[in-house]
């Protein structure tokens, strides 16, 4: 039996993919680690329960106990918030603790796999290239904290390999771009933008996106890489079955779509006549804004993942209709 560790268990993409481990592996061992505080995180595992849930407290505590056991940690767990300002505490949970679950990867030679993001790229003045080199990595400006956190990481891991210093078994990391879908309920203005409009097309009123205040771009037509989770679960699962591929990686569609795609993907998946309201962007969110971001795929397809990704068309109408008009849309 393979025990797979996944930290941020009970989380967005975490709870997807610890579903997919459970469904599809009756050999898998799957152990969550999360914290839960008052919402309703737990209602993301409760239909298929994990065989083992543990706190950030017991994490390596646990992993000493059990470390023969363990196939891989799959790092998805990290302050998510891109208005936190807290600096510290981002690097904390951001940097500092991956960095102590790869090393012990390294120590034990098991597998690692962590969740980067897309939000890395900052403006994308240096182009959405998945570049694992010190030198790239060194280049881009993240534009708030958590971007920022999640860059220094990435530049650690380049450092460390380009040092020839020992690496875990398999080192991966996901530059997840815009991810939506299923048991993302919880995060409330940390949401997908599809999550939080879908209420008022469902009732036929207008949603409200923001207005552009960059001239190439008409209010509506600011481009995001929105990519469905089902996909980035997919791509986790690949890489699990191919221990060989280690790596940076983007996880997107590959495809730049506008937000009034979006919002028209939607209506049409409520069977409602599109109808959207353009609100001024808050100021302080303005010169930190992303016009554009689109993930480049060609790496992660050289290394062999051949799946392909949902249209946003596709997606939207999957997660709308089985699980967002059902009475109960968790997976």
């Amino acid at each position: 039996m393979k025990t797979y560790v996944i930290t941020g268990g009970a989380g967005f993409i975490g709870s997807n993919v610890a579903t997919a481990l459970t469904q599809g592996n009756p050999d898998a061992k799957v152990v969550i680690c999360d914290i839960f505080g008052t919402e309703d995180k737990w209602r993301n595992i409760a239909k298929r329960p994990a065989d083992e849930i543990i706190s950030p407290q017991e994490l390596f505590y646990w992993l000493e106990n059990f470390a023969s056991e363990v196939e891989a940690v799959i790092h998805m767990g990290a302050i998510s918030s891109t208005t936190e300002r807290d600096g510290d505490l981002m690097l904390e949970t951001n940097f500092t603790l991956p960095k102590l679950l790869r090393a012990w990867c390294v120590e034990h030679q098991k597998r690692f796999i962590y969740a980067s993001s897309g939000a890395t790229y900052g403006g994308g003045e240096y182009g959405f290239e998945d570049d694992g080199s010190s030198h790239y990595l060194g280049k881009l400006r993240p534009l708030n904290t958590y971007a920022w956190s999640k860059c220094a990481f990435d530049y650690y891991v380049a450092r460390s390999v380009e040092r020839g210093e020992p690496q875990p078994a398999q080192s991966v990391g996901l530059k997840f771009f815009n991810v939506y879908g299923p048991n993302e309920y919880h995060k409330g203005e940390q949401s997908s933008v599809l999550y939080r409009i879908f209420p008022h097309a469902r009732a036929g009123r207008p949603v409200h996106l923001f207005k552009s205040y960059n001239p190439q771009y008409k209010d509506g037509a600011q481009l995001r890489d929105f990519v469905y989770v089902k996909d980035c679960v997919s791509v986790v699962l690949w890489l699990l079955d191919h221990p060989e591929v280690s790596g940076l990686f983007n996880v997107g569609s590959g495809k730049a779509r506008s937000f009034a795609d979006l919002a028209a993907a939607l209506f049409d998946a409520v069977g409602k006549p599109l109808q959207i309201h353009y609100d001024e962007m808050p100021v302080g969110l303005r010169d930190k804004y992303q016009y554009f971001t689109e993930a480049k795929m060609e790496r992660l397809q050289a290394a062999g993942y051949t799946q392909p990704m949902h249209t946003l068309e596709d997606g939207v109408k999957d997660y709308v209709q089985h699980y967002l008009m059902k009475e109960d849309p968790y997976l």
